[in-house]
């Protein structure tokens, strides 16, 4: 199990050995753009690449807020693709090993089913050998992956496009807890789903369950109960990244000594 943060790509390597992470997510440009991927340390992709393999430093990037491959608005939905390839052409040559990115949604006129295939269609459209990770949301009543529901009717669709066997999934605690779904038994619910969870957000949140809300907090600092979270890393083993923003030093410190 590989315990990190989210971290700013320009000085990953010094920023993760300060706090003793060994996975750290980074965004490859502005979470708000379309621009693309923008290159920011030093070097640049090659030299990322390398040092991060020299510090055995796990790579996840984050795609774009601003992606939204579920959607019916050609203007939204096409540029989506596109910049989702870019991102993971961007993750491969930093040496990557995910992207994640949010379900997405649609609107209060379309059928949850046709996001779902223009999901399909997106990864039968993807080439890249890097595992997107496809992560649960937090609110909105139309959106893809918020509740279990959604989720199945997600993986299924995503299961029948060339390429599926590079979708995984990323779990985010803070996401889950707002979209209603219970932490006792979330990684059990989304492997029987899936099969698989490839990454988990670990985050508490500020808000109470089911509020829809996406507004993190530190891991002992707000309305989820912190065995709940560690419930959560221990049932699904797999790679930890923090959310937390300023309490990542003391977030990434205590769960360490937690998980002994």
């Amino acid at each position: 199990m590989r315990i990190g943060a989210h971290l700013d790509q320009s000085d990953v390597i010094a920023q993760a050995r300060a706090i003793g992470a060994d996975v750290a997510q980074i965004f490859l440009g502005d979470p708000q753009s379309w621009k693309g991927p923008e290159l920011t340390y030093p070097g640049g992709a090659d030299a990322l690449k390398a040092d991060a393999a020299a510090a055995g430093l796990e790579l996840v990037v984050h795609a774009p807020y601003v992606i939204n491959v579920a959607s019916s608005n050609n203007r939204i939905r096409i540029p989506s693709r596109k910049l989702l390839q870019q991102i993971v052409d961007g993750a491969a040559a930093v040496g990557a090993v995910g992207v994640v990115v949010h379900g997405g949604h649609v609107t209060a006129k379309d059928e949850p089913a046709k996001g779902f295939d223009n999901w399909r269609k997106a990864i039968d459209a993807l080439q890249t050998d890097v595992t997107v990770y496809i992560e649960n949301t937090a609110g909105g009543d139309f959106s893809m992956a918020r509740r279990l529901d959604r989720i199945e009717g997600l993986w299924a669709a995503v299961q029948q496009a060339d390429g599926a066997e590079n979708v995984g999934f990323c779990l985010d605690t803070c996401h889950a807890w707002a979209g209603g779904i219970d932490l006792t038994t979330a990684v059990e619910q989304v492997r029987a789903i899936t099969g698989r969870v490839d990454l988990v957000h670990l985050n508490n949140s500020r808000d109470t369950a089911g509020s829809g809300a996406d507004r993190h907090a530190g891991l002992t600092a707000g309305t989820i109960d912190p065995e709940l979270l560690l419930g959560v890393v221990r049932s699904a083993g797999t790679s930890v990244v923090c959310e937390t923003h300023a309490d990542v030093p003391v977030d990434v410190a205590w769960l360490r000594e937690q998980l002994g």
